[in-house]
């Protein structure tokens, strides 16, 4: 039979409480058989449950005019964690908790050797430029963008060499991103 030892640190002076939640429910914490941390929900290390994260895409084809930089309209969304993606109106994901974010927009046309090139812009401006469109007529950009948690948002926009149509469906035109360090 395995044992339960508590063993306190000599140098230490602060108190370690175990206290139990009030619930009416049986609960078990399994610890793992090896050696390390326990990590928390209130830890650094590990990124607590509610942590702003989505993934938004086309479901339906953009006509996208050429030679200009054009946004691209993301209407659907898989998941949108915390609710902070707009898939109505602008389009974009605007988090309320500041901190770093990896973000990942893609596009691709429906047809045709095009000059394509896909931009993550924050408030407006490029932050990040994507590599151009390869023999599979798609151009992906992904970067770590910082945002501050009020005012700062990111969207995605392609330019094209001449107009074309994007591609819809979530694998093939689509804007993601989730914190990845909260300031």
């Amino acid at each position: 039979m395995s044992k339960i030892a508590l063993t306190g640190n000599a140098s230490g002076t602060g108190t370690l409480t175990i206290a139990a939640p009030n619930t009416n429910t049986d609960r078990t914490l399994t610890l793992p058989d090896e050696a390390g941390t326990v990590l928390t929900s209130a830890s650094t290390t590990v990124l607590p449950k509610g942590v702003p994260a989505f993934y938004a895409y086309q479901s339906s084809n953009q006509s996208i005019t050429g030679a200009t930089n054009v946004k691209v309209n993301l209407e659907a969304e898989r998941y949108d964690y915390g609710g902070f993606f707009d898939s109505t109106t602008n389009y974009r994901f605007q988090p309320t908790t500041a901190g770093l974010y990896q973000i990942t927009g893609c596009v691709q046309t429906n047809g045709g050797a095009i000059y394509l090139q896909t931009m993550i812009f924050k408030n407006g401006v490029r932050e990040v430029l994507g590599a151009i469109g390869n023999s599979y007529y798609q151009s992906l950009a992904t970067g770590l963008v910082y945002l501050n948690g009020s005012t700062d948002y990111v969207e995605l926009y392609v330019y094209g060499g001449v107009s074309f149509n994007s591609q819809n469906g979530a694998p093939f035109t689509f804007l993601c991103g989730v914190l990845v360090r909260a300031e």
